[in-house]
């Protein structure tokens, strides 16, 4: 698999398989490699993946010119879309494939052009197929700008059986 090196943090990955804590590890970076080869929306974004593991995630993103609203900020809509993706990376860490069921977001303070934001993932609760998901952005200065919530449900198929993107 050819990946982009910049779009990845290369310490987020390679965990040596020692221990079932590693195991989960190596799969969730598997099943990272895997989303993030289908994932144009993200790159095009200029997203990075910093860090993954079994219900989490860690992705970073510096707010362009063409980010910003009227008001000069950036724009809800790529807050969500970086909260949204890192959802997405934690809730389908564990090779089980998981959409969105619901999310909210809470917008506290304002992202800038030139800010390096970071989104944190985590898992609070999981239930059968159903699972709750909480992301946090931040900037570097250790702000929280917004806090997210995401509700996912897992399809019944594996991230790693998915077909890989279309070559372009």
């Amino acid at each position: 698999m050819n990946l982009d090196p910049r779009s990845f943090d290369p310490r987020a990955f390679g965990a040596a398989v020692a221990s079932p804590d590693d195991a989960e590890q190596v799969l969730a970076e598997d099943c990272a490699r895997a989303m993030w080869q289908r994932d144009a929306a993200s790159r095009a974004l200029g997203m990075r993946l910093d860090e993954v593991g079994p219900g989490r995630a860690v992705m970073t993103m510096r707010v362009r010119p063409d980010m910003l609203n009227g008001v000069g900020t950036c724009h809800g809509g790529i807050l969500f879309a970086l909260a949204d993706s890192c959802f997405g990376f934690a809730c389908n860490s564990r090779n089980r494939t998981a959409v969105a069921a619901g999310c909210s977001i809470d917008y506290l303070a304002p992202a800038r052009e030139g800010d390096l934001l970071r989104a944190e993932a985590a898992e609070c609760a999981s239930a059968g197929r159903n699972g709750v998901y909480d992301v946090r952005i931040s900037d570097e200065a250790g702000t929280t700008l917004a806090v997210f919530r995401g509700r996912c449900r897992e399809v019944g198929t594996a991230v790693l059986d998915a077909p890989p993107a279309p070559s372009r």
